[in-house]
């Protein structure tokens, strides 16, 4: 055997072993997953969506995508144990495949891909049912799979397709997701070079597919009640414009001690539930759904809203601002850890989710759990991979980061809480678009080496 050959077959039988102990990590990974979440999280907007699964009757407050898929896979292992399944093995499908792209560019790199799944703000959510879960993870797969295809340079279409498809299940699961569907959608369709142009091309017909696509499945093929969820976002709107206004924006009258919540107590740029059904404001939606004069999702609420921007324009922009502050900067809430201090509560005495609870109390409010800083994070990794934008991996990282980046910011408009959880996707995004921009700087290197092979004259580098 010759020493190139001899060579080769020594690097050949090192990938093979770093290939067995990647696949040993992951499933170490997986079986870590099911021993510390199982049997999974029903949230409570989970509860509602199982219920409708069950009974095959749907709302569309929450989304009846899941709650068909939920129909669908609940027989496999009923309960909350079929979604967390299907979360937790599409989770490490896609960290796994990422982990053996990154493998055939460098072993460490492979090796190491596993481990950012396993920090906190991208762990602590597989075991919770939340379609915002979901839908990051969907997305996530969508973005990956297309990778694993244009590397592999076969099954390149089957692979596009299924990830269109994926990627508009994930607009099923958070509606607002449409604005940045198209950013990923882009990048599936040409994962081999991230166009800008292209990109702008493609961006409004892709939206308003992505858009039209929600009512055609919502009450066209699921036929969902419509609850009006839209309109929650204008009666938080009504209240941060009396509030920063000064001036009831309602369409009704209220007391003078409502008046007066309104303008002080009632406003929370956290969460619009003050003005639902916690203290001290219930009387808002009490007064809007009341039986004999129902305003909440209602012609006349929207006329209001429609005015009251046009009339306090800076009152809602700074509501606006107020509340994408809190959103992105300051301490929200991240796990629902207060239905598992219940005496009762079935869920989170496990001695191995313990440790997690734990930790989740020692980090819950640090700059960890901020969307600003994954936010910040996105937008870094995608500029930091925009020369290397005609690499696959480059391509991937883009494409996931500035889609991630644009999700988060269509809350500023559409936003109604401000709980950790509406970041995820950018969480997951902007760890796999780290990993695909430390895998394009190595293409970019080998391709650098194969252009300008040592003993080549430095001048030749220099003048390129």
């Amino acid at each position: 055997m010759t020493p190139i050959a001899s060579q080769g077959h020594k690097l050949d039988a090192r990938r093979d072993r770093a290939a067995y102990v990647l696949l040993l990590l992951l499933a170490g990974c997986f079986g870590l997953t099911v021993l510390v979440f199982q049997p999974g999280y029903i949230t409570i907007d989970a509860r509602y969506v199982y219920a409708d699964a069950q009974a095959w009757h749907f709302g569309d407050w929450q989304s009846p995508a899941m709650g068909a898929l939920w129909r669908i896979i609940d027989p496999i292992a009923p309960g909350a144990w079929s979604m967390f399944l299907l979360t937790a093995i599409l989770y490490w499908l896609a960290f796994g495949a990422l982990a053996f792209i990154a493998l055939a560019r460098s072993t460490w790199l492979g090796l190491a891909t596993p481990l950012p799944a396993l920090l906190p703000p991208a762990f602590f959510f597989v075991g919770m049912i939340w379609r915002d879960v979901q839908f990051a993870v969907i997305w996530l797969v969508a973005g990956v799979l297309v990778l694993a295809a244009a590397e592999r340079g076969r099954h390149l279409r089957p692979a596009q397709a299924v990830a269109l498809t994926l990627i508009a299940f994930g607009v099923l699961l958070r509606p607002n997701a449409a604005i940045a569907a198209p950013l990923l959608a882009t990048y599936a369709i040409s994962p081999a070079c991230f166009s800008l142009r292209r990109a702008a091309i493609v961006f409004l017909p892709a939206a308003a597919a992505f858009c039209a696509l929600v009512p055609l499945v919502y009450y066209g093929l699921l036929g969902a009640e419509r609850q009006h969820p839209l309109h929650s976002i204008f009666v938080f709107d009504l209240g941060g414009i009396t509030h920063f206004g000064g001036e009831n924006a309602f369409p009704v009258p209220w007391s003078e001690e409502e008046t007066a919540l309104l303008k002080s107590a009632c406003y929370d740029p956290a969460r619009w539930d003050t003005y639902w059904h916690l203290p001290p404001c219930p009387f808002v939606m009490q007064r809007l759904e009341r039986p004999d004069d129902v305003i909440f999702g209602r012609p006349l609420l929207v006329r209001a809203w429609r005015q009251a921007v046009i009339a306090h324009p800076l009152a809602y922009l700074a509501h606006r601002s107020t509340f994408m502050w809190q959103f992105l900067a300051r301490a929200n809430l991240v796990l629902p850890v207060w239905d598992w201090a219940a005496p009762g509560a079935s869920y989170g005495h496990s001695p191995f989710f313990i440790p997690v609870l734990r930790l989740h109390d020692a980090l819950a409010e640090s700059t960890l759990f901020r969307p600003g800083l994954w936010l910040l994070l996105a937008v870094a990794t995608c500029a930091a991979s925009w020369r290397r934008r005609d690499t696959r991996a480059g391509a991937f990282a883009i494409g996931v980061t500035s889609c991630a980046a644009v999700y988060v910011m269509t809350f500023f408009v559409l936003g109604v809480a401000a709980d950790f959880r509406y970041a995820y996707w950018c969480v997951l995004a902007t760890l796999a678009g780290a990993v695909a921009a430390m895998i394009s700087r190595r293409e970019a290197r080998v391709k650098t080496d194969a252009d300008f092979p040592a003993g080549a004259p430095a001048q030749a580098a220099s003048a390129r």
